[in-house]
């Protein structure tokens, strides 16, 4: 037989007895608490005593002994305590805008070109206002009346102890690459930047401020660009900053700079130049070059047209080898044609030489300005990607290397007679203060233009064209983009108007 016959049989009827009783006697329980609870309950909940498991944030923050708040703040008490925080006086903000005078210029000079250099520097020097140093090699004669338009001049320290091995170069590479420490050294006060540059070096200090502007200069920044040789930039370094078209240093930098320059120096007695020492110094300090493109070296020959004509869209910042490239004015000598280039930047520094294109759809002809400098007229349509890419009206600083050897893209010089470019530069410009805004007059230069087929209108048949403008200090403080040109009606087949200014919503230049 099967045992499990006399096994006690546990029914289904039995577990829910079961369990009925057991939630009866839980409900019983938690019944009885709960009145318990609320019979014992005190009048005044104030008088309870919580436990420290139940503290308040309030209670916790009186018993600290940093911060004390009072157990009991009566209303009356509020208005007074509110009056008093008003009357506090709040702290002094401090202005962080980078200002001309937290900015040190340190300038290499050589006393053998000291006479016709210094022309340069009054160009942009701003006396009582600027601040730096002319670092010489030997002394050189200042009448009193330059005295006040140029910077400081002293004499560099001896470099003789240092090595120089280098066969090409000159010493006084040595002598150079030490400006900025031995300007740190004078211990100017509210310094934030050093800049570098040569006696043929022309700032838009307004500029160099707006790029300096975008930095903390409380971190370590070096701050400059290449050349325009792509050869230059492989025999020396991409990663350097060309020292011509100058470079920036922020104040901890240059301390760092200044505590090690001297034993880095020694390191590296093969190189050719100043430049490349400093950026072997800041390789050993790990910071590398902060590119900015508005520092220009300009290692090229002849005409800066192409260059300036297809200006990048950044501030121009510096001009670099004026003694090596045409005038940039026709018929005017070099400091000549820089000061009519400042005149504009008076009226506009933001906007100097800033590129921008339209088309005549009447005439079909390609417009392109290049604000307070050039105006270019062209025969047919040619396409903003090609007007914006300089052409190579110059040569290479080295003069066998062809097209390739640059370190930007560039187009060549058109052949076709009816697309050469007419040019109109500036001859005259000023600021309308009923109208608000600034007339600039860029008259014809005369070339010979060669015989043309197309049976369209001649660009020659102008003399002049009248750019109307508005200043726009602050168009960098805006997403970088190119300003917008429009062919203005006019009553005279002699004149041209254009309107350069901020695009307008949806505005495209396109014919």
């Amino acid at each position: 037989m099967n045992s499990s016959a006399h096994r006690p049989s546990f029914g289904f009827s039995s577990l829910r007895n079961i369990i009925t009783w057991f939630l009866i006697l839980v409900l019983l329980i938690y019944s009885l608490y709960s009145s318990k609870f609320i019979l014992n309950k005190p009048d005044n909940p104030d008088c309870s005593v919580p436990s420290s498991s139940h503290l308040s944030a309030k209670d916790n923050l009186e018993k600290d002994d940093v911060l004390t708040l009072p157990t009991n703040t009566s209303s009356d008490q509020e208005p007074a305590r509110k009056t008093a925080l008003l009357a506090a006086p709040l702290p002094e903000r401090q202005d962080t805008t980078l200002q001309l005078k937290h900015v040190v210029f340190g300038i290499a000079a050589s006393s053998s070109l000291w006479e016709s250099r210094k022309e340069y520097i009054k160009l942009w020097w701003r006396p009582n206002e600027t601040r730096g140093v002319v670092w010489l090699d030997s002394t050189v004669n200042v009448s009193k009346e330059e005295e006040g338009l140029l910077p400081e001049l002293r004499i560099s320290q001896d470099t003789s102890s240092f090595k120089y091995t280098h066969r090409q170069g000159k010493r006084s590479a040595l002598r150079i690459s030490r400006v900025v420490s031995e300007t740190l050294r004078m211990g100017m006060e509210d310094v934030r930047w050093f800049v570098m540059g040569d006696d043929d070096t022309v700032f838009v200090v307004e500029n160099v401020l707006r790029v300096l502007s975008k930095y903390d200069h409380n971190q370590y920044y070096y701050i400059g660009s290449s050349s325009e040789s792509h050869i230059q930039n492989i025999f020396f370094s991409y990663a350097m900053a060309y020292g011509g078209g100058g470079f920036a240093i922020s104040y901890p930098l240059a301390k760092e700079l200044e505590t090690m320059q001297d034993r880095c120096i020694q390191r590296y007695p093969g190189l050719y130049g100043s430049d490349d020492r400093i950026q072997a110094c800041m390789a050993e300090l790990g910071v590398p070059l902060t590119k900015e493109t508005g520092f220009h070296q300009y290692d090229v020959y002849g005409n800066l047209l192409g260059l300036l004509g297809a200006h990048p869209v950044t501030p121009l910042v510096s001009l670099h080898h004026l003694d090596v490239v045409d005038p940039i004015f026709p018929g005017l000598d070099r400091v000549e044609s820089l000061r009519r280039l400042f005149e504009s930047a008076e009226h506009d520094t933001a906007s100097i030489v800033q590129q921008s294109f339209c088309y005549d759809k009447d005439r079909y002809w390609s417009i392109s300005v290049s604000w307070g400098y050039v105006v270019q007229i062209m025969r047919g349509v040619i396409s903003p990607r090609e007007l914006e890419m300089p052409t190579r009206t110059f040569l290479n600083w080295y003069k066998r290397a062809d097209y390739t050897a640059y370190a930007f893209n560039t187009r060549p010089v058109t052949r076709h007679p009816c697309q050469k470019p007419f040019l109109f530069y500036l001859s005259s410009i000023r600021y309308d203060e009923k109208r608000g805004h600034i007339i600039g007059i860029y008259s014809l230069h005369k070339d010979q233009f060669p015989y043309c087929r197309w049976r369209s209108d001649s660009p020659e048949r102008l003399n002049s064209v009248v750019v109307l403008k508005k200043p726009d200090n602050n168009r960098w403080k805006r997403s970088p983009r190119r300003d917008c040109c429009r062919v203005l009606p006019s009553s005279r087949q002699t004149v041209m108007y254009l309107w350069v200014g901020s695009c307008r919503k949806g505005e495209v230049s396109e014919l």
